[in-house]
């Protein structure tokens, strides 16, 4: 949390002046109901992000240029756009909770850190645009020895 969302500040603040005093029988609700706001929070924003890239599309097509185009052809244009990169990372920021609640109740310390060995493999590969060849449907090249 940051000063960024004091809102969603308040609301955390709130489960756990809550959970203090009713008790830890109630904590799988409160942190559901957290959690539900987060989600709310972040499709929210994610909803904005999607329509101001999808309005920024059309006026970059309407001028008759490419959106982030990356000066290739376009059967080689790799780029991503900042909108596929920031849902890709926040679903899987948002994925990656549940996962390592999974990871430290089965196997404490070392299965938290193979789950985030494994989220941040997932998004450095994403970042790299290592498997570009399946977003455009080609196979991968092969090397010419």
């Amino acid at each position: 949390m940051d000063a960024r969302d004091p809102d969603l500040k308040k609301e955390l603040d709130a489960a756990l002046q809550t959970r203090k005093e009713l008790g830890a029988e109630y904590e799988s609700e409160l942190v559901d109901s957290f959690m539900e706001k987060v989600e709310q929070r972040f499709n929210d924003t994610a909803d904005r992000h999607v329509r101001r890239q999808l309005a920024e599309q059309q006026m970059a097509t309407a001028r008759g240029s490419r959106p982030y185009a990356t000066g290739a052809p376009a059967d080689q244009a790799h780029g991503l756009g900042v909108g596929e990169r920031f849902a890709f990372v926040g679903v899987s920021l948002v994925l990656a909770i549940p996962l390592s609640a999974i990871g430290v109740v089965n196997e404490g310390l070392p299965g938290l850190l193979i789950t985030w060995a494994g989220i941040f493999g997932v998004n450095a590969v994403h970042a790299l645009g290592a498997f570009s060849w399946l977003r455009r449907g080609h196979k991968p090249e092969q090397s010419r020895d």
